[in-house]
């Protein structure tokens, strides 16, 4: 394993702090009123790195689907340990390092938070009627079953893969109707539940409360989960019809996606990519996710099937746990140091890249 990466989120979050304090790095805390699965305390962490008033910004976060955390992290403690922040030196560039912005799923690995929902299904307007998704109702109740043994697996399914048939067998469909967000089932699968979460809240008190200065901001959010093994794809917060893809894509590369139809994600309600630039209206705002695959969507799929009923219907500290908890943080991180090795070096170059952009002419 390298040495940025952890076997857990008191590991990692131990490791970011200490080589934020080596970097001269402004540390901030917000407190979760949850415990982890060891009894201990749970935050997001803030490093700002560079002078306080700087008009451009570099802003990462980890963690936002809770278990897809650690490659966040280790790119997190890479970069302040290896010494990039010697790139912004006597320029008017900061970074903001937001560690764990869902701490409770990096800390019991799951993908969703306390409360079961979804971090990047959560930014909607909840002040309007929510968002229907009728074909994830009608597979609602074998997604998400009350009983996970072999009997169930099996019967569940055997029925879901009936359904892709009679969708003549598009897994597309099937994907868009799974992952696409749902509101209604909050024991179920990409839940964006019914109000504003504790991290939406966190994410947007930090970035509103440290950019005000700000006018040109370049956002890195680091996933897991979906792709090829050891591909980050560059997942840009755009249309490709928006005028601002363009400037994204020149300084991200030209494999950048776009969220809203050609990335390996399928179309999302409710992602903080999108919602982010209206938080900072007096900036320049670019997002851009990396998406780093590890393994086959079907066991991707089948260990959040398991968590979900763990968490909803067993006991998360039982022994029966274990092996689902084994099986989703394989699903969403690999020990293999050649994986890390990929994940990293594609993560920090992500970020020389946004510095480029940051210090580069334009607003």
């Amino acid at each position: 394993m390298i040495e940025s990466f952890s076997q857990s989120y008191p590991e990692a979050r131990e490791k970011f702090l200490n080589a934020a304090r080596k970097a001269g790095a402004h540390l901030s805390q917000y407190v979760l009123d949850q415990a982890g699965p060891d009894g201990g305390s749970l935050s997001t962490d803030v490093a700002f790195v560079g002078p306080a008033d700087a008009s451009s910004v570099l802003v990462t976060i980890s963690g936002t689907h809770g278990v897809e955390g650690f490659f966040g992290s280790g790119t997190q403690v890479e970069w302040l340990t290896r010494g990039e922040a010697s790139l912004l030196k006597d320029k008017p560039i900061a970074a903001l390092h937001i560690h764990a912005i869902n701490p409770y799923g990096f800390a019991w690995l799951r993908r969703t938070n306390e409360g079961n929902v979804d971090i990047n299904r959560n930014w909607i307007d909840f002040n309007s009627p929510l968002p229907g998704n009728d074909l994830y109702d009608e597979l609602a109740a074998d997604l998400c079953p009350v009983d996970w043994s072999p009997e169930t697996q099996a019967q569940t399914g055997a029925r879901i893969l009936a359904w892709i048939a009679r969708h003549n067998n598009d897994t597309g469909i099937y994907q868009a109707a799974v992952s696409g967000g749902q509101w209604k089932h909050p024991h179920g699968l990409f839940y964006g539940g019914t109000g504003i979460t504790w991290s939406r809240q966190t994410l947007t008190d930090i970035l509103t409360n440290t950019l005000g200065k700000a006018t040109k901001v370049c956002v890195l959010d680091f996933h897991t989960g979906l792709g090829p093994y050891g591909y980050a794809e560059p997942i840009i917060g755009r249309a490709r019809d928006d005028p601002a893809f363009p400037r994204v894509s020149a300084w991200i590369g030209g494999g950048g996606k776009s969220l809203v139809g050609d990335s390996v994600s399928a179309k999302i309600k409710g992602d903080s990519l999108t919602a982010i630039p209206a938080l900072l209206p007096h900036a320049e705002v670019d997002t851009v996710a990396l998406e780093c695959g590890i393994r086959p969507v079907t066991e991707v799929a089948q260990a959040l099937r398991a968590d979900a009923w763990l968490h909803a219907h067993g006991d998360p500290l039982s022994q029966e746990a274990k092996p689902i908890k084994a099986m989703i943080r394989a699903a969403f991180h690999s020990d293999d140091p050649f994986w890390q090795g990929m994940a990293l070096g594609q993560g920090l170059a992500a970020c020389r890249a946004a510095l480029g952009r940051l210090n580069g002419p334009g607003p």
